[in-house]
């Protein structure tokens, strides 16, 4: 089964003092799963890392081993296409009080309709008000 993959978790299993055993099982769904991501993914994750490489939460091993792990994974980003990032995202943002960052995630997840793996209060809140699944 297939499932959007959110910032949140992806830093749970990158980062030693987020990890817990709800996310550690998604991981272990990659094996027979793919993760979907919307085109802003790599942006936030690669944010997150330098961010916590600055606080000295990791460190340069940390950051080269974190890159290649997640290049390993079956990790699918999608491409956006620029209306649908000014109406649907937009709409969704302004209707569920989301950024469109956030937005992007609840977009996917309902046009792909899968569930959403979110660590995010926001989020899961806007998922269940959709009706999209959330994990874990």
């Amino acid at each position: 089964m297939a499932f959007v993959l959110d910032c949140s978790v992806t830093l749970s299993w990158l980062l030693p003092d987020e990890r817990d055993a709800a996310t550690d099982a998604l991981i272990d769904d990659l094996e027979r799963a793919t993760g979907v991501v919307p085109a802003i993914w790599p942006y936030e994750v690669a944010n997150a890392l330098l961010v916590a490489q600055r606080r000295a939460r990791i460190d340069d091993d940390d950051l080269t081993r974190v890159r290649g792990a997640l290049a390993a994974l079956p990790i699918e980003v999608e491409a956006v296409a620029g209306n649908d990032v000014l109406s649907t995202v937009c709409d969704l943002g302004r209707r569920l009080d989301l950024t469109s960052y956030d937005a992007a995630y609840v977009e996917l997840a309902m046009r792909r309709r899968l569930p959403l793996a979110t660590l995010d209060a926001r989020l899961r809140k806007a998922c269940t008000a959709l009706k999209i699944e959330v994990l874990p």
